[in-house]
Formats: C-alpha cells, structure tokens, sequence
C-alpha cells in the first residue's frame, strides 16, 4: 500500500500543513512533522472528511445570505414562533431517545449515516475516534455500529432473518409396503499397512495399492462386488489417521464395517479409531485377522486386544465375527464375503426404488474435461440421466452417469455407487444429494443455501472490532498461522484442514482460511499475500504466473503427495513461531583484585579468571559475599591496552560494567549467555 506525506496531502487538500496536523492530532492520528506518512486508507478518510466539510461550508454560506436578506422580514415572525421552535425542539429529542433502528451482522458506512440521519462524514470521524478506519463505503460491524448510533441516541436491534424452509420435503419415510431389499454397503477400515487396500484388491481382482501416493489410498472409492448372485458395495476410506473425518464420513453411510487387522502387529491407535467410528455410527463389525500366512502371525492374541475393546469373538461367548485372511494369498475372502451377506441379511436392509433418489456424496472433485464430478451412493429411490439434483450449494442436471467399471449408466438404484457429471460446483464430500422436480427448484435451494453459507461466513469473519481487540488484549498477544489448502479432491481438504488445525496450541492458533479444489492460482496467491497465509497444496501444483506471483509477493507455497510430510512441515513452522525459551549459560567466573576509576568512564575492575572465560557479549552478575548485587552488561573488556573479545581462565585484565560504578575489591565476577532452548 502507498504512502502520502503530511506536506503532499495538504498540498493537494489546499491547505497548510499546519492546518491538516492539528486536524489529524484532532482525529488521535499521531504526527510529528510535515514529513511524516499517512498510510493510504487514512489519506482516502481525510479527503472525504475534507469535502464533507467544505460542502458544509458552502451551504452555510448560501444559508446565511438567504437569512441576512429576510432578516428584517422575518423578525417579528421569529419572535412569535421562538416559543413553538422551543417546544418542537424538546419534543423531537425525546423522540430521538426512543428511536430504533434495525440491521444486520454487518452494515455499510453510508447506510448507518442514512438510517441515523446525519452526514457520512460524522459517522466517519466517530470511527476514527474509536480506531476503526472505514470510508463510506465499507462495511462495519453489528457492535461497533451500534456503538455510534448509541452516540446519535438511537436503539439497535438485530434485524430477524427470515429462515427458508426449501428443504423441507426434500426427505420423507417411506411406507414399508413401498420398501425392496438392498444391498449392503461395506466400508473397511483398520491401521495403516494392515492390508486394506490388498484385501479390496483381492476381493475386487483390481491393483489400487501400486497407483496410491506411498502405497497409502489417498481418496475414497466405491466398487460393486456380485456374490452368489448378491451384490455387495465396497468403501475404500484412506488408511491415515489425519483422514478421521473422511473415514468417519465412510461409516455414516455404511451397513457393515470390517476392521483389518493384522495377526503379527495387533491392536493399533487407528485400529481403536475404527472401532470408535463403527461404534458411534451403531454399524455391525466383522473383524478380518489379516497376514495370517506370516510365520510370526499371532490371531489368539488379536482376539484378546479387541476383547479389551468390546470385540469378543462367537466362541468366546460374543457376538463379533473373525475371519481369518490372507489378501496376499488370497485365503478366507470367500468366507469373509459369506459372512457380510449373513450379517445384511440378518439386518434386512431395505429401500424404496420407486421415488425420487436421495444420496451421500462420498468424493467429488474438479475434473479438466469433463468439470465438477462427484461420486455418489444412492441410498434411496432411482437416480437417472437427466434429473434435477442439488448437493450443498451445488445443483445441475444430470449429463451422464458411470458406475464402477467405468461404463455409462441411465438409471442407477439404492446401494449403487455412481460417478455424476452435470453439477454447477464441486460440492463438499459428505453432502446429502436431492433429485428434486426440475431446474429451477434446484438453483433456488442452491442459491438460499448460499446466501445461508454466506451470512455465517460474515459472522465468523474476523474483522477488527472492539470486542476481538479486548480479548487479544486480555489473553495477550495471540499468533495465528494462516493456512491456504489445495487439494484435488474434497475429501483430502477437510482431512488436511482437521489435521493441522490440531497443531494448534495456546500460543499459536493455526486457522485455516480458504480451502479449494485445483490448481494453487493468482488468486490464492493474492489472498495468502494479504492474509500473511502459507499455501498447502495437497496433489496440486502451481500455475506458472501464480508460481511466478508467489516469488514476487515472497508467499511459502509448500506441495505435496503424502500428508505426512505436509504435517511435519506446518508441525515444525509453528514452533519456529513459539515465544523462544531460555536457559542460564554460566561461563564463567573472575576476581576483582583491583579498581580504578578512568575519567569520563567510570569505575573498571582489574579481574583475574578463575574458571571457565568472560566474552564481550556475555551478560554479567556481581556477586558480593555470595549475594547478587547487580546484574548488567559488559561495556569494556580489555587485557593491557587492547581490546579483546574474551579472557580465558588464568589471564588477567580490565572490565567496565555498562551504567554501574559500586565495584570492589574482592567481588566475584560471574559472566553468562542466555541460551534458546530447541523445541
């Protein structure tokens, strides 16, 4: 941002310099000298509050040629109606008292000084006053607003915001005459490197684990297994821990889980993460004892990890049931497939094929060619080419439909998962997907969703206001790190945003800012620059002008392929920005033998080292009788007439403690650093 001198803008004003100093010591905004700089925004204020009152000026000036001339014709008039002025005058002031006006979260300049009557330029130079700098045409907020209408006598409410209610209708119960079986939808979880991804790889005849970034399934996908003239729809949720709001997502639209675990590693921390989910979500478990071709595979002692963790297995007396597998040798899936069709018969899954679909979108992401593609299980009623759906704040027509071996589908029912193409935006993963009548039903859910989304995000917007200055001040100087996420799919941004906003502590608040699906763009860069943000990009990369932005602009894009490394690296910047601890160096210790007072200097003790040394740049303690008397720095160190950076034990000379005289024979002199404590 620009900055004006005090001389340049007075200049420009038509005024002296003197006159706009004593206007801005007016307005509390400090300046010394003609010389001094007025950041741009201030400048903008003071040219409005300048022609604000130049225009007053010239009213007044035609108001009072107009009084001088009727002057003599209206004397007697005034007289008569002085007392009526009087008494209008106190009645419109105790109106004034009661008067109420009513906005919203946030409200522009102009606006308020509309609503309150009074000139722009007034509300201006209350803000100013209370250290908020905002032209006429900002916005401010609620309190502050209501702050400078209190100043004008005038009450503020909150304007009531009237709730839209197109959602309603979206969902009904079905009638269970209307219900037909469904198949069962499997999410399998477990530890990372437990065999997840080999074991749907094993089910599925497919090869995943060789495409993933690190061996580690990075996005959720949907496949459809046939058994015995069943059919069975498998969730891939990623293995790492960070993507507990992805696999936690897996479990809210499954029937059964399976946990995987393997025989010669046992209960792991997401192993109990899993089981937490599955629980949470009340969803049947069927524990696979994985790896159990290995020759040091232990299943007995499987079992008695998950006993601790409720899991007790059928002939232990439970009701959980162990398969024990080997994905790499192919051994017991077929027992495992058998299993999960008991288990969903036993649950009788049902849903009614024959009305408008309602489904979960489980990934969606921004495709080059083809725009916004999202997948979705539909849960109920038929999804067909051509129907109006809405997502969130997404909406469209349907274009086309492919199902898991990636041919095209017209119509698609219950427990199907599908690829769709058609939506006007990348929705969130997660969001409930509605067939709905036509276009236009769909655009205005969208659209009231939106305007919904965007009050919120006002509210949550973290502006100055004197409420958030009152709290930094009272839990004391707060850092944030701002984090700007790209990713190639949804789901990997909320994992990522989850994952680093925990590195939060009380001293550094890690805040997420923007999160997006692409390319890392101008835009981004842009944003990060005014934000002070770093950019996260999770399987994205730069374009070459944002590339190129970034340097000029000097913004930290970091990108990645792995989330671990991206949560080392936000773990490791924030505590480079923790308050740096100290420790006590001792280095060491001398004798004063002598003193001497030099002129214009002041007293220098001649010391003799008795252990360790005594640098130039070290800090000093005066010890008398084992008591400190005086701690300080060193203003000279010399050895005969030179000065040194430091004398060794042994070695004698002369030191000069910085603003302090009241040394003497016999004092022990202790010299040390403080030195920062890595975290």
């Amino acid at each position: 941002m620009s900055k004006k001198r005090v001389y340049q803008l007075a200049k420009e004003l038509g005024i002296t310099s003197k006159e706009l100093m004593s206007k801005l010591r007016e307005l509390d905004i400090n300046v010394e000298s003609h010389m001094n700089t007025l950041e741009e925004d201030e400048a903008e204020l003071l040219k409005e509050l300048f022609k604000e009152e130049e225009n007053n000026k010239n009213n007044h000036q035609k108001q009072n040629k107009s009084k001088s001339n009727n002057n003599n014709k209206n004397k007697s008039k005034n007289d008569e109606n002085k007392k009526d002025k009087n008494e209008s005058k106190k009645e419109n002031s105790n109106k004034e008292e009661n008067k109420i006006i009513e906005i919203e979260e946030k409200i522009v300049v102009k606006e308020l000084a509309e609503k309150i009557n009074v000139n722009p330029n007034e509300v201006i130079t209350k803000l100013i006053g209370l250290g908020v700098m905002a032209n006429i045409n900002q916005e401010i907020d609620f309190d502050t607003a209501s702050i400078i209408a209190e100043e004008f006598n005038y009450e503020v409410k909150a304007a009531e915001i009237e709730e839209d209610n197109e959602d309603e209708g979206l969902d009904f119960e079905d009638k269970p005459e209307d219900l037909a079986p469904r198949a069962p939808i499997v999410t399998v979880m477990g530890h990372v490197d437990h065999g997840k991804t080999s074991l749907l790889d094993a089910i599925r005849k497919t090869n995943l684990t060789e495409k993933e970034a690190g061996g580690i399934t990075q996005h959720i996908g949907a496949s459809v297994v046939n058994v015995n003239d069943k059919k069975i729809v498998f969730l891939d949720t990623p293995g790492h821990e960070a993507f507990t709001a992805m696999r936690a997502r897996g479990a809210q639209v499954t029937d059964i889980a399976i946990l995987v675990v393997a025989a010669d590693d046992g209960v792991m921390p997401q192993t109990v993460e899993a089981i937490n989910h599955a629980k949470a979500a009340d969803v049947p478990i069927i524990v696979a004892v994985n790896k159990i071709d290995k020759p040091n595979a232990n299943p007995e002692r499987v079992k008695q990890e998950l006993t601790e963790h409720g899991l007790v297995p059928e002939e232990w007396g439970g009701d959980t049931i162990f398969v024990p597998i080997s994905a790499l040798k192919k051994q017991g899936i077929d027992e495992l497939l058998e299993m999960i069709i008991l288990v969903s018969e036993m649950q009788e899954l049902k849903a009614n094929p024959d009305r408008k679909a309602k489904g979960t979108i489980i990934e969606a992401q921004l495709d080059k060619g083809r725009g916004a593609v999202a997948t979705v299980i539909v849960q109920k009623g038929t999804l067909k080419v051509g129907d109006a759906v809405v997502a969130g704040t997404s909406y469209g027509r349907i274009r086309a439909m492919i199902d898991d071996k990636g041919k095209r589908v017209k119509k698609v029912g219950p427990s199907t998962p599908v690829e769709i193409l058609g939506l006007s935006e990348v929705p969130d993963a997660g969001e409930i997907l509605y067939a709905v009548d036509d276009d236009k039903k769909a655009r205005t859910i969208a659209e009231n969703r939106q305007e919904k989304l965007r009050r919120e995000q006002l509210k949550a917007k973290q502006k100055i206001t004197l409420d958030d200055l009152f709290d930094q001040i009272q839990k004391g100087e707060v850092k944030d790190l701002n984090v700007i996420i790209k990713a190639d799919v949804r789901g990997s941004i909320e994992a990522v945003k989850q994952a680093i906003e925990k590195l939060s502590n009380e001293e550094v608040k890690v805040n997420t800012i923007h999160g997006g699906v692409g390319a890392i763009t101008e835009s981004d860069v842009m944003l990060a620059s005014a934000s002070n943000a770093i950019i996260v990009g999770f399987n994205v990369r730069p374009t070459s002008p944002a590339r190129d932005l970034g340097k000029r602009e000097k913004v930290d894009i970091r990108t990645y392929r792995i989330i671990y490394n991206a949560i080392e690296d936000i773990e490791a910047a924030i505590k480079g920005m923790l308050e740096p601890e100290y420790k006590e160096v001792v280095l060491g210790r001398a004798e004063v033998r002598a003193t001497f007072k030099i002129p214009n200097v002041g007293v220098v003790a001649g010391i003799y080292v008795q252990e360790g040394k005594i640098t130039r740049n070290s800090k000093v303690r005066l010890l008398r009788d084992n008591v400190v008397i005086h701690e300080g720095e060193i203003s000279s160190l010399k050895r005969f007439k030179d000065d040194v950076r430091e004398i060794m034990t042994g070695y004698e000379g002369g030191l000069g403690i910085e603003n302090y005289n009241d040394i003497k024979e016999g004092d022990i002199i202790e010299a040390y650093i403080m030195e920062e404590v890595k975290k």
